[in-house]
């Protein structure tokens, strides 16, 4: 039997028509890891689009707009992206529905900083002038060096505790949630993973970097054991 896994998806206008869009290689990882992803559009009703995850196995959170500050309790910052109200309330509705359900939860890129922002984190809206550092996290030819902690989730899933990621972000944690805890890092310090600190918590996995487009298995394949 098919496993079939709900994904959240962006929303863009071409030529006047609003579209709803996904990367396909967030479709194409997921299909070798023997996973149906099924979108759901950010432009659904909450409740309407927690009613897919009744027929789902998993829940994917994919990458796209920042986040709005707001649900962190800050004020925008000049340098802050284009935001999508719609997206970070079906998304937040999403996760707790997912908690609720159990069900295993993969997020990356936007993912992890809704993930943490959900749970009571914050983020950096903006890495180069907030948190300045050696490496230019929004260069998307770029790619930078990750420390996994020893036996943590993702550890277990790449099978090594230093790996090298690629990059194209311009926000990321700056706060932990307290339901989280951190489990890889840029060379940097900049959190790239994260987490339940729980371990009786629902099994999630959330990881900065974009492993779909580095035709990763490894993320992929240790959320589709996850789900039953």
């Amino acid at each position: 039997m098919s496993k079939v896994v709900a994904v959240s998806a962006t929303r863009r206008t071409d030529e006047g028509r609003e579209r709803v869009a996904l990367n396909s290689a967030y479709v194409q990882a997921l299909c070798r890891a023997g996973l149906v992803p099924i979108v759901v559009p950010p432009t659904l009703d909450p409740e309407a689009a927690c009613a897919v995850l009744d027929r789902v196995q998993g829940l994917v959170l994919s990458g796209g707009e920042d986040v709005e500050p707001a649900r962190y309790g800050a004020v925008p910052h000049a340098r802050l992206g284009e935001t999508d109200a719609a997206r970070d309330t079906v998304e937040l509705a999403l996760i707790a529905g997912a908690a609720r359900r159990r069900l295993p939860l993969l997020a990356i890129c936007r993912g992890i900083q809704i993930l943490n922002v959900a749970l009571g984190g914050t983020l950096y809206q903006d890495l180069a002038s907030e948190r300045a550092g050696p490496i230019d996290h929004a260069d998307r030819r770029a790619r930078h060096g990750l420390k996994v902690e020893p036996s943590s989730r993702l550890h277990r899933a790449l099978g090594a505790s230093a790996a090298s990621v690629n990059t194209r972000h311009h926000q990321a944690i700056r706060d932990v949630a307290p339901g989280l805890r951190a489990t890889a890092w840029a060379t940097d310090g900049v959190i790239e993973g994260v987490e339940p600190r729980d371990p009786a918590a629902p099994w999630a996995l959330a990881v900065q970097w974009h492993p779909e487009d580095d035709a990763e298995i490894a993320v992929f394949g240790a959320f589709a054991a996850a789900i039953a």
